[in-house]
């Protein structure tokens, strides 16, 4: 599905009916990574409308001229947010540089997020981010790009990077990207932080983040759950995909009790 937001025309899929949850994936890839991981733990949840947009530039949603910084980026996605979804209030999810828009849409639009959940976010200040360690597989499978992603390097995971991460690739346009990118820092938002239902996901051994900024959101939301999990890098959604289950579970039963 497309729908015209300003000048972006964004491409989406979504799946079942209910209260919307919103789910952005991270840079260079599309929204097939997304749906593939949290489809897993969403599906099985009675009256949840998932959709999953391809970021601008990314995907089948082109990137305009006009959108020169993340800021550009951020308008577009509540613009989206208002067509697809309307006045109702939705759950927010994020992946890598998706969490970090999803924080600014919590913060621009704080009555509209029922829950807000971050996995390997993205972040300004990023620190003691370790270097790529394999634990599992022999680390001599895939491509060089699986090989920097992945942690655990087995075939069940290159067979799902294979399916749901590497043909976004052929897709990204990489000028406009470098152009947003040239202008990448939100402007900051003095606004009171976010104050629903939040649940942050760190992988220990995230070689792109890391795990240490993700931490200081803890004191920042004052609702939050926050989880570091071993054996788990950038690709955390593909590689823990049970314990992310639980996880989301939890946060979705605390959406509940709030609303």
């Amino acid at each position: 599905m497309e729908i015209p937001v300003g000048q972006v025309v964004v491409h989406y899929v979504e799946h079942g009916s209910g209260r919307p949850v919103l789910v952005l994936h991270g840079a260079g890839v599309d929204h097939r990574e997304t749906e593939a991981c949290f489809e897993l733990v969403l599906e099985g949840v009675e009256g949840l409308r998932r959709i999953y947009p391809d970021l601008p530039g990314m995907g089948r949603t082109i990137a305009p001229e006009t959108l020169r910084s993340a800021d550009d980026v951020l308008d577009a996605l509540l613009d989206f947010a208002d067509e697809v979804i309307g006045g109702a209030a939705y759950l927010l999810i994020g992946h890598s540089a998706g969490a970090y828009y999803a924080q600014a849409m919590a913060a621009r639009r704080p009555a509209k997020v029922a829950g807000l959940a971050l996995v390997c976010p993205f972040l300004p200040g990023l620190r003691d981010v370790p270097a790529h360690r394999v634990v599992a597989g022999s680390g001599e499978i895939g491509d060089d790009v699986f090989r920097s992603y992945f942690v655990i390097q087995t075939p069940e995971m290159l067979e799902r990077y294979e399916r749901h991460v590497a043909p976004a690739a052929a897709l990204v346009d990489q000028a406009a990207l470098e152009r947003i990118g040239e202008r990448w820092e939100l402007t900051p938002d003095h606004t009171p932080a976010y104050a629903g239902p939040t649940v942050v996901v760190a992988g220990r051994l995230d070689s792109t983040v890391g795990y240490a900024a993700a931490t200081d959101l803890i004191d920042h939301y004052p609702h939050a759950s926050l989880s570091v999990v071993d054996d788990a890098g950038h690709a955390l959604p593909h590689e823990q995909p049970e314990l992310l289950r639980a996880l989301l579970t939890e946060w979705l039963a605390r959406v509940e009790r709030s609303s």
